[in-house]
Parts: C-alpha cells; structure tokens; sequence
C-alpha cells in the first residue's frame, strides 16, 4: 500500500483500532484524521485535521467515517461531493424515516466524478446471501441483537435496573430499522446494514434483548423467502474499549480499507 494516503474521520474506540491496525499493516501509508478537540494524536505518519475543508484539501485516496450518525450526516455528502470515496461506518443513518433527506443527499453526491460509498459488513456476514434473495418480493429479515447488560448499563439505569441485578433476558426493545436507528444511533448499525443489503427496510424486524447469559455481542439474523430459509448467528468479542460495539467492526473497516485500495491498484 505504498503512497496512500488514508482520511479517517472521527477518532474514537473504532477509528483508534482502525488508525492502529492499518498503521501497524502498513508502515509506509500516510494517515489524515479529522479530529476537532485540542488532543494531538501520537501516531506515526499521522496528521491533523480540523475542518472538513481541510481534510478534503489532502486528497485522501480512501477516507475512513467512524464517528456517528450526525458526522455522517455532516460531512460524507461533502466528501463525495468532492469526488472522494468513503468507507461508511455509521449507516444507521441513511435508513432513518425523518425530514432530513440524508440518503437522497448522499445518493445525490456519489453523482460526483470518483466518489464512491462503501458499507462494510461491519459485525456479521451473509450479506451475499441476502443480496442475492432480495430480488424476491417474499423476502422477509429478523434481526435480534443480543449483547450482555454491561454493553447496555446506561438505557438499563434509565428503567432502574443495574446490570448485575439482571437475572433474565430483558427486550429492551422491538420494532422497525428506522426506529431502532433513531432509538440507539451508536448500537444498531447491523440492522441497517441489512436494510442497505435487501434494498429496502420495511422487510426487516429488529429486537434488542439484554441477556445476562449472552457470551459476548450476538447477531441473530434470520432470513425466509420463497428460496427457502437462512438463519446466520454472529457471536462477537466486544471492543475493549466499548463493549457495545463488537471487536470485529474495526477490523471490517480495515479488510474495506484494503480492499479498495487494492482495487484502485488494479485499476
């Protein structure tokens, strides 16, 4: 990966993994991280940044979002906009069922010459699979998110209820892609995912369970329609730094990260 220069933006447990897996991966790549506190970074091969117009003026062959919905929102329109791809983490954001037209603004800057959106896998897989099945109408998707109470002490506070007084599996809650998008904008970007995948969110179900006997962030992912049936389970280590988001997720970003530049390579 020799002279790539890699935009990351947002810089918290995932873009820290990110930044520190690619960097360890590849010595030579340069590394621009947009960041608008007063910290400085202590990372070889790193600069920066504090604006958005800035981190566009470096010209980053691939950048990196990994900081939330509003960034997202904010900032990868302008990015596209200027013929940049963007490796997306936050896609909760794009199935939300509100005023702020996010997908048709983003849709609107990939039109731009070299800007591309990637959507990672993220904390699961199969995602062929429903590519693949969601050509048919039949196509229905439920997913359930299983994660230990740790991962949810503070909606659990709110109700309460203290984490290790938890003794059985609590539904914290049940309904569609964009309520659960709205509800918890950190937590439940697979189920979005899985809206992106099937080309529409109406067909997806989500539940959020508590489970004091969950061995670690579950994805429970089942798919039935006329092509027959497909159940996928995904049991994640949580993220040392966050427990509600899964080890995996960097490391999707990161197998993104290289494979699209590989492909610019190619090309």
């Amino acid at each position: 990966m020799r002279g790539w220069r890699i935009g990351l933006l947002g810089f918290g447990a995932i873009g820290r993994d990110v930044l520190s897996q690619l960097g360890a991966r590849h010595a030579d790549a340069q590394f621009v991280v947009l960041r608008r506190n007063e910290d400085s970074i202590d990372a070889p091969n790193t600069r920066q940044v504090r604006t958005i117009e800035a981190l566009v003026a470096t010209r980053p062959d691939v950048v990196v979002e990994a900081a939330g919905h509003q960034a997202l929102e904010a900032s990868v329109p302008v990015l596209l906009r200027s013929g940049l791809s963007v490796i997306a983490a936050s896609v909760g954001s794009l199935v939300q069922s509100d005023d702020r037209g996010v997908l048709g603004d983003v849709l609107q800057a990939m039109a731009a010459p070299g800007a591309r959106l990637v959507i990672p896998a993220g904390a699961i897989g199969g995602l062929d699979y429903i590519g693949a099945v969601a050509l048919l109408p039949d196509l229905r998707i439920a997913y359930t998110s299983r994660k230990p109470p740790d991962a949810w002490a503070d909606e659990l506070a709110a109700r309460g209820l203290e984490p290790a007084s938890l003794q059985t599996d609590l539904v914290l809650f049940e309904g569609s892609v964009s309520e659960a998008a709205a509800r918890y904008p950190r937590n439940l970007n697979v189920a979005a995912t899985l809206a992106l995948a099937a080309g529409r969110s109406d067909i997806v179900s989500v539940r959020v369970v508590v489970d004091p006997a969950a061995r670690g962030n579950t994805h429970e992912i089942a798919c039935e329609s006329s092509a027959g049936f497909a159940r996928f389970e995904f049991i994640n280590a949580p993220a040392p730094a966050n427990p509600k988001t899964s080890m995996v997720t960097a490391l999707s970003l990161v197998h993104c990260v290289e494979q699209y530049l590989a492909g610019i390579r190619r090309d």
